[in-house]
């Protein structure tokens, strides 16, 4: 399984980023999909997660309003909208894969990260 997650890079604070994952090796219409952050000497925390069919989404209460995820079946992609971004949000972000929404803290598959940086 890997999930190649893209889309990062530097931008001003109040700017946008969209990040990408697309996912191959499993049924990716059969998984919840989500996205993960660390910051340098922080814990890996969770940012927002997608029921397998797209009907069902949930956010970490600091992205909330500002992020968006999605995805797309046909493309094994699963995308991360994030506007009005913070420097707070400068993280690793990885891409996961969990076979319940239940289990989305604990992955079955996490991809490489890609950089986020937010500067004030």
């Amino acid at each position: 399984v890997q999930l190649q997650a893209s889309g990062g890079g530097w931008v001003q604070a109040g700017g946008s980023l969209r990040l990408s994952c697309v996912a191959s090796g499993l049924t990716f219409s059969s998984y919840t999909m989500g996205w993960f952050r660390q910051a340098p000497g922080r814990e890996r925390e969770f940012v927002a997660a997608i029921n397998w069919s797209g009907a069902h989404s949930n956010y970490q209460d600091s992205v909330k309003g500002r992020f968006t995820i999605s995805r797309d079946n046909a493309k094994n992609t699963v995308y991360l909208q994030m506007n009005s971004l913070k420097p707070e949000d400068t993280a690793v972000y990885y891409c996961v894969a969990a076979f319940d929404i239940a289990t989305i803290t604990d992955p079955d598959y996490r991809g490489q990260g890609t950089q986020v940086t937010v500067s004030s």
